[in-house]
């Protein structure tokens, strides 16, 4: 498929009348809603606990399933958005996706509640529709800038739903419902809103820059399904999918693990209240807006000026960074020196997924979908391994410490047991760390062919004209 000379060349984000600019604006939009309503529900907990009955237990369960549920559904999406386009993918995913968002306000029992997290946990494939969707409307010089940053400012959601859904259920309140229920209206709002941005996305966006799918399989300029096949049996069997599988493990999975257990880790550490611990977490949260960005942004500097290898050197360096952060981070005992730490580690995290993405479009064009999906998996399978790794040992941690201050009182055994788990969880970010440095090595194994490298500057080249007289 040829779609260079149509692609936008420059991210001009006011720039409306472009479809990829609209696109990308609406893309980011829409992912933003998906993830404020994946973890729409994390504010409300404590109430969803008491209105439920939740055991502890049940609580975890609920993580597990949100995050094992994103693990197929973005597996599966990949290779949907190849063969029907991102635009029928993304409207049947908001509209679909709305359902069990808007049915958790009606849960009366913890199974139905457990059920529902499952499967709102598919809206989390959202990510592998909008990278793909901004890889195909974006062309080479600027398609990680474009990608990181739709990509970014979509993982805002999950930060700002901790000050948007609490917004939502006071207003809620305020229309006389009470305060205990509040948090099901909020779920029924959220659901309804990505219904609404569903119908938005089919009407406003198209699939490529020249069309949509179906018009292009009619005209001729797109291959047919058996060579997609093809092309998805290719992906399974290229090594360097699974390597940036493993560095999207290493870096998304590690963002969302290090910020889900962190407010506990601040307030045992450092003896930080839950409050202030909740609100440095959320500032870590909304680094996204620029800090994915950079990844891309740099990606895509290192691509111009070293070609593809250099987009995987940066990756590799960067990578580097973010487990040397973490794993020095783990180790301080000084509030103002971990915070440091804890910001840099925030930034290179970030700017590693940005820079995963610059790489992606270029490892197969005929299959971008399916490799996004795969990759995008691979951070919630390694979230998914690193929380369970972390929970096993502050588990064990804590009951050692109990079982050994049984005798001491309540207060010393609260005491001891938040000392144990901060030490638990604090080795846990260290080897956590060294496994992404690992991670970061195994990268320099991705190569590209002297062919693919070649059609790379080809077509970088190609776009030169187009950046002196700017992106029409």
């Amino acid at each position: 498929m040829e779609t260079q000379s149509k692609k936008a060349t420059t991210l001009k984000l006011t720039d409306f009348k472009s479809m990829p600019i609209r696109t990308f604006w609406i893309t980011s939009i829409a992912f933003f809603i998906c993830f404020f309503a994946w973890f729409g529900i994390v504010p409300f907990m404590p109430d969803v606990v008491k209105d439920l009955g939740l055991t502890p237990d049940q609580k975890w369960n609920s993580i597990i399933l949100a995050v094992t549920g994103t693990v197929f559904a973005r597996l599966l999406i990949g290779k949907l958005c190849d063969k029907y386009g991102p635009r029928l993918c993304y409207t049947y995913l908001l509209i679909l996706g709305a359902i069990p968002v808007i049915l958790i306000g009606f849960v009366q029992t913890p199974m139905q509640f457990l059920i529902c997290r499952l499967f709102i946990g598919f809206i989390g494939a959202s990510f592998v529709i909008t990278q793909f969707h901004t890889s195909i409307m974006f062309a080479p010089n600027i398609v990680g800038t474009a990608n990181a940053t739709s990509a970014g400012w979509g993982n805002l959601g999950g930060g700002a739903n901790r000050l948007g859904m609490p917004l939502i259920a006071a207003a809620v309140v305020s229309f006389g419902v009470a305060d205990e229920i509040a948090w099901r209206y909020s779920m029924i709002i959220a659901g309804v809103i990505a219904m609404l941005m569903g119908v938005i996305y089919y009407f406003f966006t198209q699939d490529t820059p020249e069309g949509n799918f179906a018009q292009l399989k009619k005209e001729g300029k797109m291959p047919n399904f058996k060579k997609d096949e093809e092309s998805f049996v290719s992906v399974l069997k290229d090594y360097r999918v699974w390597i940036l599988f493993i560095v999207y493990a290493a870096s998304f999975g590690m963002e969302l693990t290090v910020y889900g257990t962190m407010d506990d880790y601040l307030q045992n550490r450092f003896g930080l209240t839950r409050s202030i611990a909740g609100n440095l977490v959320l500032s870590f949260a909304l680094m996204n807006i620029f800090a994915r960005t950079l990844g891309g942004f740099f990606g895509d500097k290192f691509g111009k000026l070293k070609g593809l290898r250099g987009r995987v050197i940066f990756l590799t360096v960067i990578l580097a960074a973010e487990g040397l952060m973490l794993s020095i981070f783990s180790v301080t005992t000084s509030l103002a020196v971990g915070m440091i730490f804890l910001i840099a580690f925030s930034l290179t995290v970030q700017m590693a997924e940005g820079a995963t993405f610059s790489v992606v479009p270029f490892i197969n064009k005929k299959a971008i979908g399916s490799i996004s999906g795969i990759v995008g998996a691979g951070g919630n399978v390694g979230a998914f391994l690193a929380a369970m790794f972390l929970k096993s040992k502050s588990a064990m941690a804590e009951t050692t410490a109990l079982t050994s201050n049984v005798d001491l009182g309540e207060t010393a055994m609260k005491a001891a047991q938040s000392a144990a788990a901060a030490s638990a969880v604090s080795s846990g970010y260290f080897i956590i760390g060294g496994f992404v440095v690992v991670s970061a090595l195994t990268t320099l194994a991705i190569k590209f062919s002297t062919a693919d490298e070649k059609a790379s500057a080809i077509d970088m080249k190609k776009i030169q004209p187009n950046l002196v007289l700017g992106d029409k």
